[in-house]
């Protein structure tokens, strides 16, 4: 497939009640490859009244579909999962076309939500009650479990699959109905897991995809009493202005917002298995990840040995069109995060940081928005890039000696999503493990997301959890019945 050929999905349009449709202001929006900033295909744009439409055949449809058994529900989704599987090249790569990520990246992204819909599949079957003993021998109390109702999901770009799936596959396994609303750059290869969706046998008005007006779409989310629980994913900023609209009507709210994650390397790790480890995991996706490490703190007594091979990696990976073969790092998502990404080097090297390698754009491409992976040392504690989420391909290091004062640096931001630690030594892994204020903490693991374990954030970077058993609970009430027997 060349650059510029169109993506291999099928659909162009919005997707409400069983049907492809047009905006009603037959609106339409441009989706550009970051690659080559080249359009690739036009979609149709809703607003505020094609949501409306979506959230009122969602109410419709949740009439039967809470009605089904979990068994019956497990079925569209195991058979989703299985499609995705087998169209998993083709919309991986849609996604590359439309995001920048690498052909491999995106294919990793489709196959693990199609693990995460085959797992909540199952996990559906398991939203238990309880049988409470009672101190009355009169009276028997019950606890069951009821779908929350309509769902306004709400995903960002930079993993347009994964992070939507995370709220489609609990939710419908609950029982629930739910309006996604994709980021507007990045919505064909969402169309492609609907196609699967529809192909699997969802039942009309189940799932519906309104691509738009953020503000639009999210105000009708906010207003219509129909809807009852929103789930975000992206900007701490835009989560905390939800949760303000959110208590006029006490929606329910999943939050998962920003992060800033430290990776802290102890002496008695392999500085050159870490430093190798380390970028892959900044440099996936440029940076552009929720739980990407974003804060390197190096033991003194290793930080020479691995700064020198995480350098030495970082020079060897390949930028290019993700649909290349061989290439490492594809291009950032947009001009504008290259500038940003620019600014906070400049103001890092302003204050005294040392750029050892990268720290521009890459002059290899005449177009895309390929910036190169960066790595900055010697950086004084008023650097931006140490407070502000960075979303950007840059590994700023620092040293450390004591493990308090690591623990300090670390926590010492508004965020809390992910940590990362490498040690051999299992008294400070189990310090770590508990004097870091992260929703996520990888011992030794630079990937630990998985379906069947809690994904989320403490302090601004959430609320809730998504994904394992916390992933279904949060599209679930509980409803206490208290019965009195005749005597």
């Amino acid at each position: 497939m060349s650059a510029t050929a169109a993506p291999p999905v099928k659909n162009r349009q919005l997707y409400i009640d069983g049907a492809w449709c047009e905006a009603a202001s037959g609106k339409k929006l441009a989706v550009t490859n970051p690659a080559t900033e080249e359009t690739i295909a036009e979609v149709s744009f809703g607003g505020r009244a094609d949501c409306a439409r979506a959230i009122a055949a969602a109410a419709e449809a949740m009439k039967s579909w809470m009605k089904l058994t979990a068994y019956d529900r497990a079925k569209v989704l195991k058979k989703t999962a299985d499609l995705m599987r087998e169209r998993a090249d083709a919309i991986a790569k849609t996604m590359t076309m439309e995001q920048g990520k690498t052909i491999v990246e995106s294919k990793a992204e489709v196959l693990h939500s199609a693990d995460t819909f085959e797992w909540f599949a199952e996990e559906g079957k398991r939203a238990y009650g309880q049988v409470i003993p009672p101190s009355n021998p009169a009276k028997r109390h019950l606890i069951i479990k009821h779908p929350v109702g309509v769902v306004g999901a709400i995903g960002p770009w930079n993993f347009p699959i994964t992070l939507q799936v995370r709220k489609i596959a609990p939710a419908l396994a609950a029982g629930c109905t739910i309006v996604c609303k994709p980021a507007s750059q990045t919505p064909l290869c969402l169309i492609g897991v609907f196609e699967c969706l529809i192909d699997a046998g969802l039942p009309k008005g189940v799932a519906n995809l309104v691509i738009g007006s953020a503000s639009e779409i999210s105000d009708e989310f906010m207003s219509n009493p129909v809807v009852r629980k929103i789930s975000f994913t992206g900007s701490t900023e835009v989560g905390k202005r939800l949760m303000r609209q959110a208590a006029d009507q006490v929606k329910r709210l999943s939050l998962e917002l920003g992060g800033h994650a430290p990776f802290i390397v102890f002496p008695d790790a392999d500085p050159e298995v870490v430093a190798k480890a380390a970028v892959i995991g900044k440099f996936r996706n440029n940076g552009q990840v929720c739980i990407s490490p974003s804060r390197f703190f190096v033991h003194k007594d290793v930080h020479k040995r691995f700064m020198e091979v995480a350098v030495a990696e970082a020079e060897k990976l390949k930028l290019g069109n993700g649909l290349d073969e061989g290439v490492a790092v594809g291009p950032m998502f947009e001009k504008k995060a290259m500038d940003n990404t620019l600014a906070l080097i400049n103001d890092a090297t302003g204050k005294g940081a040392k750029c050892v390698t990268g720290g521009k754009r890459s002059t290899k491409f005449e177009k895309g928005y390929f910036f190169e992976p960066t790595i900055l040392s010697g950086l004084t504690q008023d650097a931006n890039i140490l407070t502000e989420e960075p979303f950007a391909p840059v590994m700023p290091v620092l040293d450390f000696s004591k493990i308090d004062d690591v623990i300090a640096a670390a926590n010492n931001t508004k965020y809390g999503l992910a940590a990362y630690v490498f040690t051999n030594d299992l008294s400070v892994a189990w310090k770590m493990a508990e004097g870091l204020e992260a929703g996520i903490i990888g011992l030794n693991d630079p990937v630990p997301a998985t379906p069947q374990c809690p994904f989320g954030g403490m302090k601004e970077s959430g609320i809730g959890r998504e994904l394992a058993h916390e992933g279904l609970e949060a599209y679930l009430e509980t409803k206490y019945v208290s019965i009195m027997l005749r005597g």
